[in-house]
């Protein structure tokens, strides 16, 4: 053989063997298609499109087919047609028939524990929305005011100025739009990512869809509440993604779903954490939220933990008193879950727990992370898997999330209406009217507005018809 006569250092490249695509794996999402090629070896790539027809053209270099790509399900997906050839002698080209318009990305994967080089293409749908049911337009018009608002007041008390100069009081008072509680149901990992297997080869991504498929039917069936799933299929969703998600269906809280593992069977009970942004309240905290991080490689981002996207989100505004007043929320209701919780399951420790999570950095919106119990536990794993044990779980984190709701309801919902129904009679409430403004009330009691603002937590000017005002002593 000739390359053995050639100096070692050009031995490697030109004895090197041609990289061959093992496997295709597809996955379909409402707005985007991913196509996973598993390689022998890593393979440079080529991507572009072409139009008349529509098409996406995949050249790897000196690479060779290894697989049947007509058993590649295309069901759902943006691809109806997957053609391969060979050109310039040993370069493959991969030709995708679209079946509509696309933006693509690719990027590609080192090995993992279950599997080697990976190329992924991702066909994005320009324009379409991340979710099968997304939010109500008129609803969604009420949130964005009700956000604006908040952000707003935030903003003026982070720079030293009073919040009530910020939003006008003279605004007559509106129709109750009784708008739902918007929860956002995110079933970790999914598609490329298994997340953890249990030692009888259960996959978290599995289950945890099973369980927010649950969760948003009890969610849905419960009048003043609705539920935006994530994912609601088998398909990666980026960790960033799913809160960017949440935050454009207007989410009043972000839940997210995990059965994660440990590394040893012995650690077993479910847990509940909320954000820290100060560091880890366990070593298990620390590792849990470390191992979900990682899993951002997926989605083709370098999964560290900065809040890269807080001018997006709060054009500029200081973030710790809006994480103040998120975190405290996300603990109350931490609090509320983990104690259902702990009639359902042993808990692996009695309080909420905070760590470094990325998934949970949405500084507007209340956001747990739930693990219902350690997959790479054997006996978890066999209750994980079981139906019933899913929808006592489920209830039970719901049940936790509904009684914080119920007691403290966003002022334009139907559960603060609902609440309104029944009051109104005693001496220092009153009950608005229809052309009624927050500073004309405010002049009748003979009270401040901004100390009427404060009793009734009330963020801006916007009041509604119907609702009912607790008046502070003069």
């Amino acid at each position: 053989m000739l390359c053995w006569l050639l100096p070692l250092a050009l031995l490697v490249p030109l004895c090197a063997q041609a990289a061959s695509v093992d496997n295709l794996r597809l996955w379909a999402a409402p707005d985007h298609s991913r196509l996973v090629f598993d390689l022998s070896s890593p393979a440079s790539a080529e991507v572009f499109t072409l139009d008349n027809p529509r098409r996406l053209v995949i050249d790897l270099d000196d690479s060779r087919f290894n697989t049947d790509v007509d058993r590649l399900d295309l069901s759902g997906s943006a691809i109806s047609e997957v053609r391969t050839g060979v050109r310039d002698g040993g370069d493959l080209r991969v030709v995708l028939e679209l079946s509509r318009a696309v933006e693509p990305r690719h990027f590609t994967l080192e090995p993992n524990e279950q599997y080697g080089h990976r190329l992924v293409v991702d066909l994005e749908y320009p324009g379409e929305s991340a979710v099968e049911d997304p939010i109500d337009p008129i609803e969604a018009k009420i949130r964005e005011q009700e956000i604006a608002v908040e952000r707003a007041q935030k903003e003026a008390v982070a720079e030293g100025r009073d919040p009530d100069t910020v939003t006008p009081v003279v605004k007559k008072a509106q129709p109750h739009p009784k708008r739902d509680i918007i929860i956002a149901v995110d079933a970790g990992h999914g598609g490329e990512d298994p997340g953890a297997t249990g030692p009888s080869g259960t996959r978290e991504k599995d289950v945890v869809l099973e369980m927010a498929k649950r969760l948003s039917r009890l969610i849905n069936a419960t009048e003043g509440f609705k539920a935006v799933m994530i994912r609601d299929s088998d398909y990666y969703v980026g960790l960033r993604q799913r809160t960017r998600i949440a935050r454009e269906q207007k989410a009043d809280f972000f839940v997210s779903l995990h059965a994660d593992a440990f590394n040893s069977p012995r650690p077993h009970g479910s847990s509940v954490f909320a954000l820290s942004q100060s560091g880890a309240t366990s070593e298990t905290a620390k590792w849990l939220a470390a191992t979900e991080n990682r899993s951002d490689l997926i989605g083709g981002v370098d999964g560290n933990l900065s809040l890269d996207d807080k001018d997006e989100v709060l054009r500029g505004v200081l973030l710790d008193l809006t994480m103040t007043a998120t975190l405290n929320d996300s603990l109350t209701i931490g609090g509320r879950v983990l104690d259902r919780m702990g009639r359902i399951n042993d808990l692996h420790k009695p309080r909420v727990e905070q760590a470094g999570f990325v998934v949970l950095k949405s500084p507007d919106i209340p956001s747990l992370l739930v693990e219902t119990g350690f997959i790479s536990n054997p006996q978890e794993e066999q209750r994980l898997r079981d139906g019933g044990y899913q929808q006592r779980m489920m209830q039970a984190v719901f049940g936790g999330i509904r009684a914080h709701f119920e007691r403290n309801p966003p002022p334009a919902s139907l559960l603060a209406w609902q609440r309104d129904q029944g009051r109104g009679g005693a001496g220092d409430e009153y009950r608005i009217q229809p052309g009624d403004t927050l500073s004309e009330i405010a002049a009748r009691h003979n009270v401040p507005v901004g100390q009427l603002r404060q009793v009734n937590e009330l963020n801006g000017d916007v009041i509604r018809v119907g609702q009912v005002l607790r008046i502070p002593s003069s």
